[in-house]
């Protein structure tokens, strides 16, 4: 089903409205939501909100205030009290921003919540304030350490952004070969994995999402992927988290941000920045192989992209859930 980037952000605010949260919060939830849409990251993006619905109606499930439990003038620990991450991590890296800006440097831990999204969200409104990043998110023990099958870890995303004079450079990884939403939308629409991703619960590989969710997915890069991925864990649990959370909650997601300019002025090293990134895309391809890129140039490009033919593209199945939570009988707005 192809929407308009307007008609889009309007049915996943109808959505997460339809799920409880204030028009507020669903705007901001929504405004990371698009992005990752954007971007041509599909897992997160609309199905996301389908999948955010899905858990904030679940019997059982409540959430409390966003409060800042301990503070000093370079840190912060913020309990998101079962928030969903999107809005606890929103209002982490928010205050990580400000107490770096006027600091120099600052600490942000984020406790208690789930589904913080792309970090690399995060990372770009702070390149946007002259900020270099360093964001990690430790999950739930869905991936396997390099050489077993069981998880001890999670998905484990880690995000480092740098200020430039032309695009920010920004890289952010999952530490597994694939994403637990990845999983969730190939569940979701019949769909088979790719091999060599994920193991079942008796330790066998599988290519059937739903025998990946009981079982674990396989780290990404080898050994060398599966220590980043317990050195994320471990960052997470700083902010005073359980080393292995139970279940899809009690995510920790630390911020560590630097002004640029606190060893050179900042227009000096962004320029340093801009320059370098000019000399990686300058390297010689190997034979019959694209131009190289620095990373975060896909996802702006893609995003551009899409923002200019105003079309965005989600599978009829999640379209029709979502139409269906949102009580719309049309993307027009008016209600059944």
């Amino acid at each position: 089903m192809k929407l308009t980037v307007e008609e889009a952000r309007h049915l996943s605010e109808r959505t997460l409205i339809a799920a409880g949260y204030t028009e507020d919060e669903a705007n901001r939830i929504t405004q990371h939501i698009m992005d990752t849409e954007l971007r041509g990251l599909d897992y997160g993006g609309l199905a996301r909100t389908l999948s955010v619905f899905e858990r904030t109606t679940k019997p059982g499930y409540t959430r409390g205030p966003i409060e800042v439990v301990h503070e000093t003038p370079l840190s912060a620990l913020v309990d998101g009290r079962n928030t969903i991450g999107y809005l606890v991590a929103r209002f982490a890296s928010d205050l990580c921003i400000e107490k770096a800006s006027t600091q120099g440097m600052a600490v942000v831990g984020a406790r208690d919540t789930w589904h913080t999204g792309m970090l690399s969200f995060f990372a770009e409104m702070a390149a946007e304030r002259d900020l270099v990043t360093m964001i990690a998110s430790n999950a739930a023990p869905n991936t396997a350490p390099y050489g077993g099958t069981e998880g001890r870890f999670g998905t484990n995303p880690i995000c480092f952004g740098f200020p430039s004079t032309g695009n920010p450079v920004i890289w952010d990884i999952g530490t597994s070969n694939i994403m637990h939403g990845e999983v969730v939308l190939a569940e979701r629409l019949g769909e088979s994995l790719p091999e060599g991703v994920a193991y079942d619960q008796g330790g066998k590989p599988t290519t059937d999402p739903t025998a990946a969710l009981t079982g674990a997915f396989t780290s990404w890069g080898g050994h060398k992927g599966s220590g980043l991925a317990i050195a994320v864990q471990l960052l997470g649990t700083m902010c005073n988290v359980n080393p292995i959370p139970e279940g899809m909650f009690g995510y920790g997601c630390l911020f560590v941000m630097m002004r640029a300019d606190l060893l050179m002025p900042a227009e000096e090293y962004k320029a340093n920045v801009a320059h370098y990134a000019s000399e990686v895309r300058k390297t010689r391809p190997v034979e019959g192989g694209p131009p190289v890129r620095m990373p975060y140039d896909r996802s702006i490009e893609a995003r551009q992209a899409r923002i200019d033919t105003d079309e965005v593209e989600i599978s009829d199945e999640v379209y029709e859930k979502l139409m269906a939570i949102a009580g719309l009988n049309s993307l027009t707005g008016s209600s059944r």
